[in-house]
């Protein structure tokens, strides 16, 4: 990578300061670029300051003591509803005269856009530029009431007596009013005049006009605290809390500027994760609708525990319906409807979840039943336990509390060993070594499959009721009802079963405090119950854990930025010396970010930090699944997610992953594919996760981090070590490996056919063999037909086999000169006419059936299996249309004299001189060829007769006969089925090599695999007859893989090998095109191996492609999710409010540590290009 890479294109940099100023002001445009009237900025100003103006009316009145407060806000928020109802009801006017703006012409493309030309000051292009107005007229209608509210609210907010009052310093409250207001005028101008595009973008289209009503949603929110204060003023916390609120209402334009404070959508789902997460005991939610499903439920939960009187029904309630909500319940339900309708299941198999049977096994669901009633049996004895003996509760208490540190210890030891590194750091011992082969990592990781399973055991059955008896045997259930109980115990008694290994940390150390920390009292509130000190230790745990690893990404970004050379650019130096100097304020903001769950975000990706608006661990708004940029490589990932959601259900049972959160990150590699995992849900014995395939098309950068990627999976699993305890070489890099899966899937191998396919002696073997394919494939195709019912026994009693006639469509037979003529004679009769264009010629339909009837008044049905002889007269050719029409389009053959015109093909009226033979009797519309007589007879020397008796003597569709061998005897002697395939066969390798005598080149060799060649009168024929021409061009595939095969294994010895060879192409095999829907069908199908012949237009030679389907080692790592959660928040920021949608941007070329190619690669469309994203994937873990 250059360093002159730019961060911003000069167009980008012009837009950038022009919006960005927008975007502080809230959306006058004062920076146009262009020389514009004064009018238009005297009237962006007048309407900026108008709210302040209708504001101050109010507050000069209540000053001289005219009126009260709220008599102040409702004049203020009165004037300002009529303002804005005006405003709107302007811009609606002049939308509606239909007058466009104008713009100037100008030479640049910039000014093409921007430039514009205004008429007069209050002209209808001049309002409609300053006041776009509304798309709904139910906006229109909302947003002025709203910015009525604001005015209103606002005014009653800064009123100066009341800011003197809470600070005491008249200067201050001055200051205070002045910049109060200056944020109240951004806030309404955004929502009533001109809406500024915001850096916190969260929805790539604004469609129901979201994004006005950011910024008074804000005010809103901090004059709501002044109102509370206003009506309980004896609470001294509530009035410490709205002076700080008043100090940071005037810093709200700054935030909004930074983007720091998220969008009404983004703020509402994240919102909902974290009361879900942190104050209910859930999960993060895999889709929208589970969310808001969820978070009801688990709300009326605490609602309805504190409702109940009895301590006893409130332990049981918590207990079962924590457990019952930490069960993937949509799934299960599910399932069983499906289920239920066992027709219904075998009709549309593909709707149930990938991850689950086709039906939900007894044993499951008894299982479920059986856990719920052991955990309310436990709860209900051991709270009975409490009430009758309280001596004992504190010392049973301990007891568990001892007995969840052994626990912990364990759980903690058995799952950092099934890893391959302890700590991210220390390389595992007890992890397989050097193992490159499936069956030999097998064979070393069966001791840590062991651990694996008792850990899950633990984990699974004996932690939670160890949890449970702990919280169960807590005194703070006994005592009464109060909000922090509900709250508090509803979250602890579900977190025992949605995340057991956090909720057994998070017990551990609310138990151990008391126990080793003698002074615990004196900071560990006693007046606090255990379910909210779990409460606040759960959230201190994942801010610390946020901080860390946010610590670690800015660390790398800092570091990288000046170590590594291609990263490094003019304005290197001065950055890491700025967050030297500043790194106070730097580990501020990371510490800001922590608690508030925000992306920590890398401006550019450069040393840059800023606070990123909170929003779901998803990170994008989306549904999942539901967009990837598809293409022919998407195939190979709808073929791996199934084997791939299997491996991943036996290693995060083992614990192989470490700790399974929702929003973690994951990297798996294989060959040329790349895998990103992301955990969106996480329950009992249940995680639902998200596949994305990235691209194999690589790129220059996409391939350097590829490459690093190789690198570190490289040194953790293949490289060999010395040490028993060696370091982690790329500690510091964000992908950490985990462990290798084995996983059923296809390697990709290429090869070069040079030497092969242009090989003269190759070739000639190559047209001798596909006459024996040809013959093969005919057969096979004819054997495996449905059997014709007639009975043999029909055609006679003395055993004759039945006639075979000539098919309807065959050409006739042999003519003499004065056929010839009246054909030609009758031609030009039926093309004369003017319905020439027509579906068919213009000939008497109904004199041509009749004429018919009356040529051949003795006809009868031909015979199946048979071929039809027909002899044409001077008066029946002249009714004939499919004759004469045949006839007069002769034009592809060269022109003969009259009576030298070589005969076609054609077989007179034959028998069988087998009664079985019509069993492989080819198809009556096969029959005809439009080779010559004579060329055919020439040819049928090149006819492997002794192939053909062997191939019918291999068949085994008779074996449900008696005596079949005698009957394959006796169809190998009949002469006339032998006739047919000689003619078949013949004719279709005719079609493909006209001239015997030359060797085709390994283009032509190309175009036939490809099924490409040019028009002709023979291939015309073929394609006439669909499955002819499939049968012929698969004999030719098959033909060309046999001559690779040969030249590189040897060659065949008998007729036994090459039969071998031809049913493994049959049955293991697809042979074709990759760009063929078939070849993608064969891979979901699962085929064992696929070829498909190439060239490659840059080297100039021939290439293989060999696809198998075999167990092979699946490596995966994990990655930093904050530094994913960063650049996608630095990838939405640039894309989305600055458009700086340039390939060669500096944010998106390859970074060795940081892989930010690949991490944008992942983001959901259309920032990112996945070429797959799977649907949410269900995957159980037990």
């Amino acid at each position: 990578m250059s360093l002159d890479v730019p961060l911003l294109n000069d167009y980008k940099k012009d837009f950038f300061l022009k919006r960005f100023p927008q975007t502080v002001l809230g959306g006058p445009r004062l920076h146009l670029g262009y020389c514009a009237p004064p009018y238009i900025y005297v009237n962006q100003i007048v309407l900026f300051l108008m709210p302040w103006v209708l504001g101050g009316i109010g507050t000069v009145l209540y000053q001289l003591g005219i009126l009260r407060d709220y008599h102040t806000a409702a004049l203020s928020g009165g004037l300002m509803l009529a303002t804005a109802a005006a405003i709107q009801l302007t811009s609606l006017y002049a939308r509606n005269k239909s007058v466009t703006v104008r713009k100037v012409r100008a030479a640049g493309i910039t000014a093409e856009e921007d430039e514009y030309e205004f008429t007069s000051c209050a002209g209808a292009e001049t309002v409609k530029f300053l006041i776009p107005g509304k798309k709904y007229l139910a906006n229109t209608v909302f947003h002025s009431v709203l910015a009525g509210l604001v005015c209103g609210l606002g005014t009653w907010y800064l009123l100066p007596n009341r800011m003197t009052l809470l600070y005491g310093s008249p200067g201050g409250a001055v200051v205070l009013f002045i910049l109060g207001w200056l944020t109240l005028c951004i806030g309404e101008y955004s929502l009533i005049v001109n809406t500024a595009t915001e850096t916190a973008t969260f929805q790539a289209q604004d469609t129901y006009e979201i994004t006005p009503l950011t910024r008074p949603l804000y005010i809103f929110f901090f004059v709501s605290v002044d109102l509370a204060h206003r009506f309980m003023v004896n609470v001294s916390a509530l009035e410490q809390i709205n002076q700080i609120l008043h100090i940071l209402f005037v810093f709200l334009p700054f935030l909004w500027a930074l983007g720091t404070l998220p969008p009404p959508d983004a703020l509402l789902f994240w919102t909902m994760e974290q009361v879900l997460q942190f104050g209910l005991g859930g999960s993060s939610m895999s889709t929208r609708l589970r969310l808001l499903v969820m978070f009801v439920v688990s709300a009326g939960t605490a609602v309805t525990s504190y409702f109940i009187p009895s301590s006893l029904g409130v332990a049981l309630f918590l207990t079962g319906l924590g457990f019952l909500l930490s069960l993937n319940l949509g799934s299960i339900g599910f399932v069983l409807i499906h289920s239920a309708n066992r027709h219904h299941v075998e009709a549309k198999p593909q709707t149930l979840p990938r991850s689950f049977k086709k039906h939900m096994l007894w044993k499951e669901c008894l299982f479920y039943v059986v856990m719920l009633a052991l955990a309310l049996l436990e709860t209900g004895i051991l709270h009975h336990f409490v009430r009758f003996s309280q001596t004992a509760k504190g010392r049973s208490q301990t007891i568990v509390g001892y007995v969840l540190m052994v626990l912990l210890v364990i759980l903690w030891i058995l799952r950092e060993i099934q890893g391959v590194y302890i700590f991210g750091i220390f390389r595992n011992p007890f992890y397989p070594k050097d193992a490159q082969t499936v069956s030999a990592f097998l064979e070393k990781q069966t001791k840590l499959m062991t651990v694996g399973a008792v850990r899950r055991i633990l984990l699974t059955l004996v932690s939670p009721f160890a949890v449970v008896a702990f919280l169960s045997l807590d005194s703070s259930l006994q005592g009464l009802h109060s909000v922090s109980v509900s709250i508090g115990f509803t979250r602890a008694f579900r977190m025992v079963w949605q995340n057991t290994e956090n909720a057994l940390l998070e017990t551990v150390a609310v138990s151990a405090v008391p126990l080793f920390i003698s002074t615990a009292d004196s900071w560990w509130d006693t007046r606090l119950n255990t379910g909210i000190r779990l409460l606040l230790v759960g959230i201190l745990r994942d801010r610390l854990i946020q901080f860390v690893s946010k610590l670690q990404f800015a660390v790398t970004v800092l570091v990288t930025s000046w170590t590594e050379k291609k990263q490094r650019r003019k304005t290197t130096t001065a950055l890491c010396v700025l967050n030297v100097v500043f790194s106070p304020l730097v580990l501020l903001f990371i510490v800001f970010s922590s608690l508030l769950s925000s992306p920590l975000l890398p401006l550019f990706t450069l040393p840059v930090f800023l606070v990123g608006f909170p929003r779901p661990v998803q990170s994008w708004p989306g549904a999942v699944g539901n967009t990837a940029c598809v293409c022919a490589d998407t195939v190979f990932y709808h073929q791996m997610v199934p084997r791939l959601s299997a491996a991943l259900q036996t290693a995060m049972a083992a614990g192989s992953l470490g700790i399974l959160v929702p929003g973690s990150h994951y990297l798996g590699r294989f060959q040329d594919r790349l895998i990103w995992i992301m955990i969106l849900e996480c329950g009992y014995t249940y995680c639902c996760i998200n596949i994305k395939g990235l691209e194999l098309q690589e790129t220059s950068c996409h391939t350097a981090e590829a490459q690093r990627v190789d690198e570190v999976f490289e040194d953790a699993f293949e490289k060999s070590y010395r040490n028993v305890c060696s370091l982690n070489e790329h500690f510091a890099n964000i992908l950490t490996p985990c462990t290798v899966l084995p996983v059923k899937l296809y390697s990709d191998a290429r090869s070069v056919l040079s030497g092969i396919i242009d090989c003269h002696e190759n070739v000639k073997e190559f047209k001798g063999d596909l006459v024996k394919v040809l013959v093969w494939v005919l057969v096979q195709y004819c054997s495996k037909r449905p059997r014709r019912k007639e009975s043999v026994h029909q055609t006679g009693e003395e055993g004759q086999a039945p006639p075979v006639p000539l098919a309807a469509d065959a050409s006739p037979c042999p003519r003499s000169s004065e056929d010839t003529s009246s054909l030609k004679s009758g031609t030009s009769a039926d093309w004369s006419s003017d319905d020439i264009f027509d579906d068919e010629p213009a000939i008497e339909k109904g004199k041509v059936g009749k004429d018919q009837s009356k040529a051949l008044p003795d006809a009868k049905l031909p015979i199946p299996g048979s071929i039809e002889s027909r002899r044409v007269s001077d008066g029946a050719v002249g009714s004939l249309a499919e004759d004469r029409l045949f006839q007069a389009v002769m034009f592809a053959y060269p022109a003969v004299d009259k009576g030298k015109q070589e005969d076609l093909a054609c077989i007179p009226l034959v028998e069988f001189t087998c009664a079985h033979s019509h069993l492989l009797s080819l198809p009556a519309e096969w029959r005809s060829s439009h080779m010559p007589h004579s060329r055919l007879k020439e040819m049928r020397s090149l006819f492997p007769e002794d192939w053909y008796q062997f191939v019918l003597k291999q068949l085994e569709c008779f074996h449900s006969e008696e005596k079949a061998s005698d009957i394959l005897e006796e169809i190998v002697k009949d002469r006339v089925l032998q006739d047919f395939y000689v003619q078949i066969v013949m004719t279709c390798y005719y079609t493909f090599f006209e001239i015997d005598s030359v060797i085709p080149s390994p283009g032509y060799l190309m175009r036939v695999y490809s099924d490409a060649l040019p028009w002709s009168v023979a291939l015309n024929w073929l394609r006439e007859r669909p499955e002819l021409h499939q049968l012929a061009v698969k004999a030719f595939r098959y033909t060309l893989k046999l001559m690779i095969d040969k030249a590189s294994l040897g060659p065949i010895q008998d007729f036994k090998e090459l039969i071998n060879y031809l049913k493994e192409y049959e049955s293991d095999w697809y042979i074709g095109l990759v760009s063929e829907e078939k070849w993608r069908g064969a891979i979901l199908q699962e085929k064992p191996y696929l070829f498909s012949l190439g060239y490659d237009p840059n080297m100039g030679v021939y290439t293989g492609r060999v696809l198998t389907l075999q167990e092979l080692l699946f490596q995966v790592g994990k990655l930093n999710a904050e530094a994913v959660r960063g650049q996608w928040a630095n990838l939405s920021w640039e894309l989305l409010y600055a458009t700086n949608d340039d390939e060669e941007r500096y944010s998106i070329q390859a970074h060795p540590l940081l892989l930010r190619n690949l991490t944008v690669q992942a983001a959901d469309p259309p920032l990112g290009y996945p070429i797959y994203s799977s649907k949410p994937l269900h995957i159980r873990l037990h």
